[in-house]
């Protein structure tokens, strides 16, 4: 591959280095340059061009990705399709990630132009989180380089979801004096929510005396009905003869290991009885932080094999108490804020394909385009609109008035869509959960089709992307969550929100709106067979 400057009429078939944007006509970063290309930029008055030349054996930045994703292995793992030298991979199902550190070295170690990043090993994951991609650094890079990695792959698996079994749990909790009930109440509700993301339930609760007889009978009883036992004492375990170790024992069991090296967990006791596990919680497992407790349960679930040695080796990466940004689960009683999104309405364009005249001035049923638009955001369920103005804004501000929406006008307009995006999430207030995202220029998004995808994101929790679908093909409007914001910043050019949707490690939810998600109004043809009369 060569790359560097080409005299425009000796770039045919190059693909280019920067977007190149001529006022008239936009050719994107990456684009192949056709014939046709060539004599309309030498007609634009550019005389060269940065890009990047394929040799005959280069496999362009897609087909080098989509092969190297293709010679993975991999269960319970979905490829999404290949996006500027990216193949992202997804969890199709809720469970333990797994994978070969030494393969993945090796992948990475072939040549800087082929990277793969992953999860970090035993992570757990919901159905949906991307827990790898493939990507491809230049353009284009050479095809024995992609045969080498398929080599090095070759029957090895490279990683994959171990999918939770749901079991039925019998928890045990000793008493004395000193412990309140209301500590017991609060630990049973938690323990609830640390076992719903595997699916998993309590089908018994069992409050004894700190006694190892009278703890052991209780594990006895709980193993009938259940296929594993929690147990939490009322005080801490300070020795391998105390009285839950001495209790799994006394019941009949085995115990396998006494104390762990992560912290918080350390208390941790690890046994099993007539081949179901026993668990003996550590103190800290009362709380729904995460904690060293949480690896071995999930693990468990997800049918790992949890050895002596496996928690052994638990000791690097194993203190937890200071980082404070470990996911958390769901308190026995949590104080939720509510999710709230906001609507972002963009109609900041200039309408270059419309040739004369602004489609957002055009009538629908006698209703400017841009004011039917805001109205609908208006009558959904967002919680706050805003509006983007650029082009004409002189015109089309005058035509919101009355609307509850705020007009942040984008003096970078010019530079793309990119910049109106930025100008819009700038101003959602803090309370914003979400922001969803609407171009102007499409009459047939409802109200209706707005208040589905709303209703999406919030029974997501607010965490997921929510993308408006026609026959299952990806369209507009989009919902955010807040934890993308920040991606938005980095887009640049004429850019929209596809690519944060296609790389982020998130559930994306699609909401089938039919033709409404994919009809615009880029051309006066376009605006007269959706009913619509331009105006000036």
């Amino acid at each position: 591959m060569k790359f560097g400057l080409f005299r425009t009429e000796e770039a045919e078939g190059a693909l280019l280095a920067h977007a190149v944007n001529t006022g008239e006509r936009r050719l994107s970063k990456a684009h192949r340059l056709t014939a046709e290309d060539i004599v309309y930029l030498r007609s634009a008055g550019i005389e060269e061009v940065s890009a990047a030349l394929l040799d005959a054996d280069d496999l362009d930045e897609d087909s080098a990705a989509a092969r190297i994703a293709s010679a993975l292995l991999f269960e319970n793992v979905e490829k999404r399709p290949p996006a500027t030298g990216r193949v992202n991979l997804h969890a199709t199902e809720a469970g333990i990630f797994t994978v070969d550190r030494h393969l993945i070295n090796a992948i990475n170690g072939v040549d800087p132009a082929i990277t793969i990043a992953t999860l970090e090993a035993n992570a757990q994951v919901d159905a949906g989180r991307m827990v790898a991609t493939v990507k491809i650094i230049p353009f284009a890079v050479p095809e024995h380089l992609v045969a080498q990695v398929e080599t090095i792959c070759r029957g090895r698996e490279a990683f994959s979801v171990k999918p939770f079994r749901p079991r039925k749990v019998g928890l045990v909790q000793t008493k004395l004096p000193t412990l309140k009930p209301s500590v017991l109440d609060k630990t049973a509700h938690v323990t609830e929510g640390r076992l719903a993301r595997s699916n998993s339930v309590i089908v018994g609760e069992l409050r004894t005396a700190h006694e190892a007889s009278a703890v052991a009978e209780a594990i006895r009883e709980q193993a009938k009905t259940s296929d594993m036992v929690l147990v939490f004492g009322a005080s801490a375990v300070c020795d391998d003869e105390d009285v839950i170790p001495a209790a799994i024992r006394l019941a009949g069991g085995q115990v396998s290991r006494v104390g762990m090296p992560v912290d918080p967990g350390n208390l941790l006791v690890v046994g099993n009885l007539d081949g179901k596990p026993v668990l003996g919680a550590p103190g800290c497992a009362r709380s729904p932080k995460l904690n060293g407790f949480d690896w071995v349960l999930d693990r468990i679930i997800a049918d790992i094999d949890v050895t002596p040695d496996t928690i052994a080796g638990m000791g690097v990466g194993g203190l937890l108490m200071e980082i404070p940004t470990r996911p958390q689960l769901r308190e026995a009683s949590p104080k939720k804020h509510p999710v709230q999104v906001w609507a972002m309405l963009l109609a900041a364009g200039r309408s270059r394909r419309m040739g004369i005249g602004n489609k957002l001035l055009s009538e629908f049923d006698g209703e400017r385009l841009v004011r039917r638009s805001a109205a609908r955001l208006m009558e959904s369920k967002a919680a706050g609109s805003v509006a983007v103005l650029g082009h004409q804004a002189d015109e089309i501000s005058p035509l919101l008035d009355g609307l509850n929406i705020k007009q942040v006008r984008n003096p970078d307009y010019v530079e793309g869509l990119s910049t109106s995006l930025k100008a819009g999430i700038h101003v959602l207030p803090p309370s914003a959960s979400g922001a969803l995202i609407m171009l102007a220029d499409m009459p047939g998004v409802t109200t209706e089709d707005l208040d589905r995808m709303i209703e999406a994101f919030v029974k997501s929790g607010g965490t997921a992307i929510v993308r408006a679908t026609h026959s299952g093909k990806r369209g507009n409007p989009v919902i955010l969550p807040r934890s993308l914001f920040s991606e938005i910043d980095l887009l640049e050019g004429d850019t929209g929100a596809r690519q944060i949707v296609e790389t982020a490690p998130l559930e994306v939810i699609d909401v089938e709106l039919g033709p409404a998600a994919s009809i615009d109004v880029d051309t006066p043809e376009a605006l007269a067979a959706a009913g619509g009369v331009l105006r000036p």
